[in-house]
């Protein structure tokens, strides 16, 4: 699937601005200052605004950053899903163009988790740390029953019928998750978020997981840095509707799991459960636990 249409070009952010990388531009938002600076990486169908929350917290004590990858939220449109050394370099670029210094401590969350792993293989100089906030692994087919493996999940997305269905309750959705955001950003957010354009993207960018997963296990291990994985065993009504218990309980186990596995792959990794939110809240319901693992991984690299 691709995403060329225009239309999600011509949104304007409520905060923030533009990078232009290549002809293209990518939308940026920083706040704070101080090193290492933080850098959030959305999940598919998130933007960096739902990261605001946390971001402004994390402003407090360092840099942090909030960004839209090409194709993607207020970002210029470009053919998804895209590579995961694309979506790395291009980064690396816009961090670059902002004169903000590596190296970084990266926080990737749920399809990031790609993105932050391969941005480490490419350039493991410029990682200080990770916060792993219930992201993808290179290794999630090894964890995880056959119903939910990333050819699966690949296959679960709606189509634009169900989309049209689903878009009331997305609305309210994120009208409920934003509720706290200030009313200038949540209310263009809300309507951004339910358009044609950032809907399909959503989509779009699930369309190739495993073939990710496979570009990410010709590379590296992660580099010894330190590491917090925030692992969410909380479940969504949503989920719970179409997937059985028993799948359900299988993908915390091999959640659980393969986390452990992430973090004991370095000399300062820690894995911490939460099982108060779900995999899209995390950063809504607990983003004191999430800016607490920032804080940690920040202290753990200076001592380092």
């Amino acid at each position: 699937m691709t995403n060329n249409s225009t239309s999600s070009a011509r949104l304007a952010p409520p905060v923030g601005g533009f990078q232009e990388i290549e002809g293209r531009r990518i939308f940026v938002h920083r706040s704070g200052s101080g090193g290492p600076a933080v850098v959030f990486l959305p999940g598919a169908s998130a933007v960096g605004l739902d990261y605001l929350g946390v971001q402004q917290a994390v402003s407090q004590f360092t840099a942090a950053v909030v960004y839209d990858r090409g194709g993607t939220g207020y970002s210029d449109s470009l053919p998804l899903p895209r590579t995961a050394a694309a979506v790395a370099t291009e980064l690396r670029e816009v961090l670059r163009a902002q004169d903000i210094a590596a190296p970084y401590v990266l926080v990737p969350h749920s399809l990031g988790g790609f993105y932050a792993h391969r941005f480490a293989q490419l350039y493991p100089q410029d990682v200080a740390g990770l916060v792993w906030l219930d992201a993808f692994h290179r290794d999630w087919d090894d964890f995880m029953p056959p119903e939910a493996s990333l050819a699966a999940v690949e296959q679960m997305a709606p189509g634009r019928e169900q989309l049209d269905q689903m878009r009331p309750a997305l609305r309210a959705m994120h009208a409920e998750l934003l509720a706290d955001f200030p009313e200038s950003v949540r209310q263009a957010l809300v309507d951004a978020k339910v358009s044609d354009a950032w809907t399909g993207v959503g989509i779009a960018e699930r369309g190739k997981l495993a073939e990710l997963a496979t570009e990410l296990r010709a590379g590296p291990d992660l580099p010894d840095v330190p590491v917090v994985a925030l692992t969410v065993v909380g479940t969504d009504p949503g989920q719970r509707a179409l997937t059985s218990e028993r799948t359900l309980q299988e993908m915390h186990d091999g959640r659980m799991r393969m986390d452990a596995a992430l973090v004991s792959g370095v000399s300062h990794g820690e894995q911490r459960i939460l099982s108060d939110t779900a995999h899209h809240r995390l950063c809504f319901d607990r983003p004191d636990a999430v800016v607490q693992a920032i804080r940690d991984v920040i202290e753990r690299a200076a001592r380092a």
